[in-house]
């Protein structure tokens, strides 16, 4: 089963790190205020990275990574995500 470790960049400029099982759905429920309190608080939310797992174990692992990462490597990170 497929499972993804995601970084939102909220309203505020922040960074919110999270994984799932379902992407598109996890992101629809923060943009509508059923996510997690942070993201509620800090909307509104944009998905900004994502990186695919093939078990649910690597994708919570990385998640604790992508939590522990500067604001400034999580940055980086969505800026060389994006580039072609």
């Amino acid at each position: 089963m497929k499972c993804y470790a995601y970084l939102l960049l909220c309203g505020d400029g922040s960074y919110y790190a999270g994984w799932t099982k379902n992407l598109q759905a996890r992101v629809a429920a923060h943009q509508a205020g059923r996510g997690a309190k942070y993201t509620r608080s800090h909307a509104p939310v944009t998905l900004a990275y994502f990186e695919e797992f093939d078990n649910q174990h690597d994708a919570m692992r990385r998640e604790y990574q992508l939590k522990h990462l500067s604001h400034q490597e999580k940055q980086h990170l969505c800026k060389a995500k994006a580039k072609p």
